[in-house]
């Protein structure tokens, strides 16, 4: 019998008040190694009332002490880093190398939080007004709740909880039901690490734990990443119910190539951009555009690195360089999306239909390579969130950005030249919040915001850097006079 996922409540497992599950699967071997409980409102109160319980403790927690937590947490999230890994290749399917990118990312965030007593100093000004000091300082908001997808098991949700619980706050995490492991371990070792009951909650479900979450009146924000169209509602429904919100979605990101752009270097880029994580990531390089004559040349290279790459189980081979879909339903969806580019009229110059393995029973589908794509296309329009890659042609950088900018969204936009007015033109002018310069995707580190633009993001306030913190404190702003100023009728 395949185990079922305990939610992680008031510092330790508890079976969940549910009948019925959703299976996870090992996406190399497409076999279930768990299910997941499809928890309902009882699950996600005790969870929400756990974290309301434990709030008024935790923020009266000085940072320092806090900051000590983290510290051990981090040491013990480096100890397990390559078990971790290993967690995120059994239930994702990642390559060995790319899980732990995964995790290094988010231990990152980690890093970050660990300097929580100097990134929450405020602000403070001698004599104000005559006879005032003015002092701001930042204050914790209350339980936070993150909603988060399968793509990153570690990282998305350590975009959020870790810089959430440093600020004073308590957390509800609902990990995606497709990989709820690494998320439980992720909660395990925060116990371990000596964060108190309560402070950090796991629980697991769908929409319906969504809505409470939504709706709860003890939830103070919600964090959420995923597609563009369930961000836009998790934003609206959020807002209506008086919370914060930062609600990531989904993106088509283009790469424009020059032609003076470095060809080994912007292949082996555009080859990691379009077909790392097997395209399941809002930052892949999804569209290439090459300007001028360099097309053909840029097809044929990248043609032969596709058909070169070594896709496969990833779960006891590191050296495969492509994994599985997450599911046979995202494999499924990548097929009718080669079918449909083919009935647009784009010309499919590498079919990863045909590069499957013929081995094993995993959800693989092979790099897929679409090329004359046109805008009006729906593989030019669509997130795949796939291994396929469009190539389009420009005459000029003017048009390529003129293309680039037609997309709704507006998380990464990448350029390869080695002409720096070109790439600050470029910079300047694409409608996109996350810009890469022969860099081929530019998702930042923790100290800066994953800054999503457009149909990318909803909200004010962006996950991870500066903003993170600012999401999840307030300002507190207090007038001090002391001395002869108090005698009666001299306050204002």
């Amino acid at each position: 019998m395949t185990e079922i996922c305990g939610n992680f409540i008031d510092g330790k497992t508890v079976p969940a008040h549910a009948s019925e599950t959703t299976p996870v699967f090992n996406p190399s071997r497409g076999e279930v190694i768990a299910e997941t409980p499809v928890c309902g409102d009882e699950d996600a109160h005790c969870a929400v009332l756990a974290a309301r319980e434990a709030f008024p403790g935790w923020a009266a927690t000085p940072p320092n002490d806090r900051c000590r937590i983290l510290f051990r947490y981090h040491q013990l999230l480096e100890s397990n880093f390559e078990a971790l890994a290993r967690q995120v290749v059994r239930e994702h399917g990642k390559t060995f190398e790319e899980a732990c990118g995964d995790v290094r990312r988010g231990i990152d965030v980690v890093e970050m939080a660990c300097g929580i007593p100097s990134l929450l100093t405020g602000q403070h000004l001698d004599n104000v007004a005559r006879a005032v000091d003015g002092t701001v300082t930042r204050q914790p908001i209350g339980v936070c709740a993150g909603i988060t997808p399968f793509n990153f098991p570690a990282m998305v949700p350590m975009w959020m909880f870790p810089l959430a619980l440093a600020c004073g706050n308590t957390f509800v995490l609902k990990p995606s039901p497709k990989v709820p492991l690494t998320a439980i371990r992720l909660a395990e070792l925060a116990a371990a690490a000596g964060l108190p009951h309560g402070v950090f909650n796991v629980i697991h479900g769908g929409k319906e734990v969504v809505d409470v979450l939504l709706r709860h009146p003890d939830v103070a924000a919600i964090s959420f990443v995923g597609s563009t169209r369930i961000a836009k509602c998790i934003y609206e429904t959020g807002a209506a119910n008086g919370k914060r919100v930062q609600a990531a979605g989904g993106a088509k990101n283009h790469m424009i190539v020059m032609p003076d752009a470095d060809m080994d270097a912007t292949v082996s880029a555009i080859m990691g951009a379009a077909f790392g994580c097997t395209g399941q990531r809002c930052m892949a390089g999804s569209v290439a555009v090459a300007v001028g004559d360099i097309g053909d040349l840029l097809l044929e290279r990248l043609s032969a690195s596709a058909a070169a790459l070594r896709i496969g189980p990833t779960d006891q081979d590191d050296s495969v360089a492509m994994g599985p879909m997450i599911d046979s339903s995202a494999r499924d969806r990548v097929l009718h999306y080669l079918d449909l580019g083919v009935e647009e009229g784009a010309v499919l110059a590498v079919d990863g239909r045909n590069l499957v393995p013929r081995s094993g029973c995993g959800f693989f589908v092979g790099p897929s390579i679409f090329d004359h794509v046109k805008p009006g296309m729906r593989i030019a329009r669509d997130e795949i969130f796939g291994p396929v890659l469009s190539l389009m042609r420009a005459p000029s950088l003017d048009d390529a950005i003129i293309t680039a900018n037609r997309s709704p969204y507006g998380n990464g936009a990448v350029i390869f030249t080695g002409d720096g007015a070109m790439a600050g033109k470029f910079a300047r002018e694409v409608q996109s919040g996350m810009v890469g310069i022969n860099v081929g995707v530019p998702a930042p580190m923790a100290l800066f915001p994953f800054s999503g633009w457009n149909q990318s993001f909803f909200g004010d306030l962006h996950v991870q850097g500066q903003e993170g913190i600012q999401f999840f404190t307030r300002a507190r702003v207090v007038l001090t006079r002391w001395g002869a100023g108090r005698k009666r009728g001299t306050w204002s």
